[in-house]
Protein backbone atom coordinates (compact mmCIF):
# COMPACT_ATOMS: atom_id res chain seq x y z
CA UNK A 1 0.00 0.00 0.00
CA UNK A 2 1.10 3.42 -0.83
CA UNK A 3 -0.05 6.27 0.87
CA UNK A 4 0.64 9.85 -0.36
CA UNK A 5 0.85 12.81 1.89
CA UNK A 6 -1.04 16.37 0.92
CA UNK A 7 -0.83 18.97 3.03
CA UNK A 8 -3.38 21.57 2.45
CA UNK A 9 -5.10 24.84 3.46
CA UNK A 10 -4.81 27.50 5.84
CA UNK A 11 -5.22 24.60 8.48
CA UNK A 12 -2.48 22.75 7.60
CA UNK A 13 -4.34 19.47 7.20
CA UNK A 14 -3.62 16.36 5.69
CA UNK A 15 -4.97 14.68 2.90
CA UNK A 16 -4.13 11.20 1.96
CA UNK A 17 -4.18 9.28 -1.43
CA UNK A 18 -3.75 5.69 -0.51
CA UNK A 19 -3.50 3.22 -3.29
CA UNK A 20 -3.06 -0.66 -4.20
CA UNK A 21 -3.14 -2.74 -7.32
CA UNK A 22 -4.25 0.78 -9.50
CA UNK A 23 -7.12 1.36 -6.80
CA UNK A 24 -7.02 4.34 -4.85
CA UNK A 25 -9.14 6.17 -1.93
CA UNK A 26 -8.95 9.48 -1.02
CA UNK A 27 -9.45 10.59 2.54
CA UNK A 28 -10.42 13.92 3.78
CA UNK A 29 -10.54 16.56 0.74
CA UNK A 30 -8.58 19.11 2.78
CA UNK A 31 -7.79 20.75 -0.84
CA UNK A 32 -9.02 24.43 -0.69
CA UNK A 33 -8.17 25.75 -3.61
CA UNK A 34 -8.37 24.53 -7.59
CA UNK A 35 -3.96 24.67 -7.40
CA UNK A 36 -4.39 21.90 -4.30
CA UNK A 37 -6.86 19.96 -5.68
CA UNK A 38 -5.11 19.54 -9.22
CA UNK A 39 -2.29 18.64 -7.40
CA UNK A 40 -3.92 15.50 -6.32
CA UNK A 41 -5.45 14.82 -9.37
CA UNK A 42 -2.22 15.36 -11.17
CA UNK A 43 -0.70 12.24 -8.54
CA UNK A 44 -3.94 10.64 -9.23
CA UNK A 45 -3.49 10.61 -13.14
CA UNK A 46 0.12 10.16 -13.46
CA UNK A 47 -0.06 6.50 -11.13
CA UNK A 48 -2.92 5.72 -13.54
CA UNK A 49 -5.53 4.97 -10.60
CA UNK A 50 -8.90 4.24 -10.22
CA UNK A 51 -10.62 6.30 -7.24
CA UNK A 52 -12.81 3.52 -6.07
CA UNK A 53 -14.06 5.65 -2.41
CA UNK A 54 -14.05 9.39 -1.38
CA UNK A 55 -13.47 9.07 2.11
CA UNK A 56 -14.19 12.03 5.29
CA UNK A 57 -12.62 11.25 8.61
CA UNK A 58 -15.03 13.91 9.88
CA UNK A 59 -16.53 17.25 9.28
CA UNK A 60 -15.24 20.08 9.98
CA UNK A 61 -14.13 22.37 7.46
CA UNK A 62 -10.43 21.91 6.92
CA UNK A 63 -11.25 18.27 5.55
CA UNK A 64 -13.71 19.06 3.32
CA UNK A 65 -13.12 22.36 1.10
CA UNK A 66 -12.46 20.03 -1.74
CA UNK A 67 -15.34 17.46 -1.11
CA UNK A 68 -17.37 19.37 -4.62
CA UNK A 69 -14.72 19.65 -6.60
CA UNK A 70 -13.64 16.07 -6.11
CA UNK A 71 -17.08 14.58 -6.26
CA UNK A 72 -17.45 16.19 -9.35
CA UNK A 73 -14.49 15.18 -11.11
CA UNK A 74 -14.19 11.56 -10.12
CA UNK A 75 -18.09 10.51 -9.97
CA UNK A 76 -18.75 9.43 -6.76
CA UNK A 77 -20.11 10.57 -3.44
CA UNK A 78 -18.27 11.49 -0.20
CA UNK A 79 -18.89 8.47 2.67
CA UNK A 80 -18.42 9.47 5.97
CA UNK A 81 -20.36 8.58 9.24
CA UNK A 82 -24.22 9.70 9.69
CA UNK A 83 -23.41 11.64 12.91
CA UNK A 84 -21.26 14.41 11.30
CA UNK A 85 -24.12 15.10 8.52
CA UNK A 86 -25.32 18.50 10.86
CA UNK A 87 -21.51 19.58 10.12
CA UNK A 88 -21.10 18.79 6.62
CA UNK A 89 -24.89 20.45 5.77
CA UNK A 90 -23.44 23.52 7.34
CA UNK A 91 -20.05 23.81 5.28
CA UNK A 92 -20.86 27.15 4.29
CA UNK A 93 -21.74 28.23 7.69
CA UNK A 94 -18.24 26.92 9.48
CA UNK A 95 -16.20 28.54 6.00
CA UNK A 96 -18.19 31.83 7.41
CA UNK A 97 -16.87 31.56 11.03
CA UNK A 98 -13.37 31.50 9.73
CA UNK A 99 -13.72 34.02 7.23
CA UNK A 100 -13.07 31.61 4.49
CA UNK A 101 -15.30 30.06 1.19
CA UNK A 102 -16.41 26.77 0.64
CA UNK A 103 -18.73 25.05 -2.59
CA UNK A 104 -21.14 23.27 -0.91
CA UNK A 105 -20.66 19.10 -0.87
CA UNK A 106 -23.37 17.82 -2.58
CA UNK A 107 -25.46 14.81 -0.65
CA UNK A 108 -23.88 11.77 1.04
CA UNK A 109 -25.25 8.88 -0.45
CA UNK A 110 -23.92 6.04 1.66
CA UNK A 111 -22.87 6.50 5.20
CA UNK A 112 -20.63 4.51 7.33
CA UNK A 113 -20.71 2.97 11.23
CA UNK A 114 -18.30 0.45 13.38
CA UNK A 115 -17.78 -2.50 11.83
CA UNK A 116 -18.04 -1.91 8.04
CA UNK A 117 -15.53 -2.89 5.77
CA UNK A 118 -14.04 -1.00 2.41
CA UNK A 119 -12.37 -2.75 0.11
CA UNK A 120 -9.89 -1.87 -2.69
CA UNK A 121 -6.70 -2.95 -4.28
CA UNK A 122 -6.76 -6.28 -2.70
CA UNK A 123 -6.90 -4.34 0.79
CA UNK A 124 -9.90 -4.08 3.63
CA UNK A 125 -10.29 -1.15 5.73
CA UNK A 126 -12.08 -1.56 9.21
CA UNK A 127 -14.02 1.33 9.85
CA UNK A 128 -13.78 2.42 13.53
CA UNK A 129 -16.06 4.86 15.09
CA UNK A 130 -14.36 7.09 17.57
CA UNK A 131 -16.78 10.69 18.81
CA UNK A 132 -15.13 13.15 20.98
CA UNK A 133 -13.63 15.39 18.10
CA UNK A 134 -16.82 15.32 16.69
CA UNK A 135 -19.87 12.93 17.17
CA UNK A 136 -19.05 11.42 13.78
CA UNK A 137 -15.61 10.83 14.04
CA UNK A 138 -14.12 7.64 12.33
CA UNK A 139 -11.11 6.29 11.61
CA UNK A 140 -9.67 4.09 8.99
CA UNK A 141 -7.64 0.31 9.75
CA UNK A 142 -5.87 -1.58 7.78
CA UNK A 143 -4.94 -4.63 9.92
CA UNK A 144 -3.16 -6.43 7.13
CA UNK A 145 -1.20 -2.94 6.35
CA UNK A 146 -0.15 -2.18 9.88
CA UNK A 147 -1.94 1.48 9.55
CA UNK A 148 -4.95 3.34 10.97
CA UNK A 149 -5.90 6.90 9.36
CA UNK A 150 -7.05 8.24 12.64
CA UNK A 151 -8.18 11.71 11.22
CA UNK A 152 -8.36 14.17 14.23
CA UNK A 153 -8.59 11.87 16.99
CA UNK A 154 -4.83 11.04 17.42
CA UNK A 155 -1.85 12.95 16.78
CA UNK A 156 1.65 12.64 17.20
CA UNK A 157 2.28 13.57 21.40
CA UNK A 158 -1.22 15.08 21.31
CA UNK A 159 -5.51 14.39 21.04
CA UNK A 160 -8.33 15.91 18.84
CA UNK A 161 -9.50 19.09 20.48
CA UNK A 162 -12.98 18.97 22.04
CA UNK A 163 -14.29 22.44 22.83
CA UNK A 164 -15.56 22.28 19.19
CA UNK A 165 -19.99 21.60 18.31
CA UNK A 166 -20.53 18.29 20.08
CA UNK A 167 -16.66 17.78 21.23
CA UNK A 168 -16.31 15.61 24.34
CA UNK A 169 -13.46 14.82 26.04
CA UNK A 170 -14.34 11.80 27.81
CA UNK A 171 -15.96 10.41 24.53
CA UNK A 172 -12.41 11.51 22.80
CA UNK A 173 -10.43 9.41 25.47
CA UNK A 174 -13.26 6.15 25.48
CA UNK A 175 -12.35 6.21 21.51
CA UNK A 176 -8.26 6.37 21.92
CA UNK A 177 -8.11 3.77 24.59
CA UNK A 178 -10.90 1.24 23.41
CA UNK A 179 -10.25 1.15 19.60
CA UNK A 180 -6.75 3.07 19.14
CA UNK A 181 -4.96 1.65 22.42
CA UNK A 182 -5.52 -2.12 21.74
CA UNK A 183 -4.04 -2.29 18.04
CA UNK A 184 -0.53 -3.58 17.62
CA UNK A 185 2.69 -0.73 19.17
CA UNK A 186 3.76 -1.13 15.46
CA UNK A 187 0.18 0.07 13.86
CA UNK A 188 1.70 2.87 12.28
CA UNK A 189 -0.81 5.97 12.50
CA UNK A 190 -1.36 8.74 9.74
CA UNK A 191 -3.52 12.09 11.60
CA UNK A 192 -5.20 14.53 9.92
CA UNK A 193 -2.69 17.16 10.93
CA UNK A 194 0.96 16.74 11.70
CA UNK A 195 3.15 13.81 10.84
CA UNK A 196 2.67 10.17 10.90
CA UNK A 197 3.59 8.32 14.52
CA UNK A 198 3.12 4.69 15.68
CA UNK A 199 0.46 3.70 18.43
CA UNK A 200 3.41 2.54 20.44
CA UNK A 201 4.91 5.47 20.19
CA UNK A 202 2.14 7.74 21.16
CA UNK A 203 1.27 5.06 23.95
CA UNK A 204 4.44 5.47 25.69
CA UNK A 205 5.13 9.30 25.15
CA UNK A 206 1.66 10.78 24.44
CA UNK A 207 1.65 12.92 27.41
CA UNK A 208 -2.41 12.65 26.66
CA UNK A 209 -2.40 8.85 27.43
CA UNK A 210 0.65 8.74 30.23
CA UNK A 211 -0.73 10.68 32.54
CA UNK A 212 1.61 13.58 32.39
CA UNK A 213 -1.68 15.80 32.29
CA UNK A 214 -3.16 14.91 35.65
CA UNK A 215 -6.73 16.66 34.60
CA UNK A 216 -6.75 13.81 32.25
Amino acid sequence: MTIKTFTFNPFMTNCYVCHAAGEAVLVDAAASTPKEQQAVLDYVEANDLTVRHLLLTHAHIDHIFGCAAFARHFGLSFKMHRDDLPLLDRAQDQGILFGLEVEPPPPVQHFLDEGDTLRFGGHAWEVLHTPGHSPGSICFYDAAGGFVLSGDVLFQGSIGRTDLWRGSLPELMASIYQKLMPLPDETRVYPGHGPATTIGRERTHNPFLTGSFSSF
